[in-house]
């Protein structure tokens, strides 16, 4: 049963990281199609964008296509965008509400970013099952080798 101060430790997963590339193009990365088709999802996932609004309100739908051939759509709701600060997106299946925050730092971007599951049994079967966790872990080593690569 939650508790009354609403902890959500037991069904949330959280990264940080500083990238070594300014907020500018950490920004540009998250939110055009051309760049985070080339890095979004786990190690050996690949993407199709199908549509991707990155407003409040606006829909991202797209396809993962897994290393064993097999297609994952998604489907996402962006509920807050603040440019170069924050993106806030529900994701459906499993219902999850991902939090991006972003802040300049002297050598790159601090990249905050956090998954809030509905329930802890969700939470529980999507980490043990799925390993969500090391698969966030990927997505953003993945992130951070497309913006070397982009940065050179």
């Amino acid at each position: 049963m939650e508790q009354a101060n609403n902890v959500t430790t037991n069904r949330e997963l959280q990264i940080r990281k500083i990238l070594s590339a300014p907020i500018e193009m950490v920004w540009e990365t998250w939110t055009n199609t051309e760049h985070i088709a080339h890095w979004w999802g786990p190690s050996g996932f690949t993407n199709t964008i199908h549509e991707m609004d990155v407003s409040a309100g606006g829909e991202w739908r797209l396809t993962m296509h897994g290393p064993d051939g097999k297609r994952y759509p998604n489907k996402s709701l962006f509920l807050e965008v603040v440019p170069f600060k924050k993106i806030v997106f529900q994701h459906f299946n499993p219902n999850y509400v991902a939090t991006i925050l972003f802040e300049p730092q002297e050598r790159g971007t601090l990249l905050e970013w956090t998954m809030l599951f509905e329930t802890q049994e969700l939470f529980d079967s999507v980490v043990k099952v799925f390993k969500a966790g090391e698969g966030l872990k990927q997505n953003v080593e993945k992130l951070e080798n497309y913006l070397s690569e982009r940065i050179q």
